[in-house]
């Protein structure tokens, strides 16, 4: 079933942990796990193969956005977009409030919350996955170019010892 594709998922470089593909595969995985609330990983990995990341940190970083965390961060969009958009609307309006009385009343309730405050969220959503992706693809380059220079100073202090 993967015959057409197995060339390009088998890549060797898909699957290295390179000082490239670790950032991309960190970044494409931020990506996937804010803006998509369903088959994260999934979608990171088939991310990863045009450019050229790396397959299992993408795969693995969609799990900063989990049960604990995702209401927080949707939290912090909202606030953010809603400070973009210059918007004083409270998040939780009256008609969520009095939703527990039926399902119909709670689906137009709903959709009437995410009418008055579903622009203010997605703007927040972008620019929190904007600054997300910039900081872990940052961060994990230079944790990558640390951790190496570490090793080479190891490797210098060892070859230098052993004279």
């Amino acid at each position: 079933m993967l015959r057409p594709v197995a060339h390009r998922v088998l890549a060797p470089e898909l699957w290295r942990f390179t000082r490239r593909s670790v950032p991309r595969g960190v970044a494409l995985g931020m990506i996937a796990g804010f803006l998509f609330p369903v088959a994260q990983i999934a979608i990171a990995a088939v991310f990863a193969l045009p450019f050229r990341a790396n397959v299992p940190v993408a795969a693995l970083t969609t799990f900063i956005t989990n049960p604990l965390t995702t209401p927080i961060l949707w939290f912090v969009a909202y606030r953010i977009g809603a400070w973009l958009i210059r918007t004083d609307v409270p998040m939780v309006s009256e008609p969520v409030q009095q939703a527990a009385t039926g399902w119909l009343q709670w689906a137009t309730s709903a959709l009437h919350w995410l009418w008055d405050k579903g622009p203010a969220f997605g703007l927040g959503l972008i620019v929190l996955t904007g600054i997300a992706t910039a900081l872990g693809y940052g961060l994990s380059a230079l944790g990558w170019r640390l951790w190496i220079a570490r090793k080479w100073r190891q490797r210098r202090h060892d070859r230098l010892a052993s004279m």
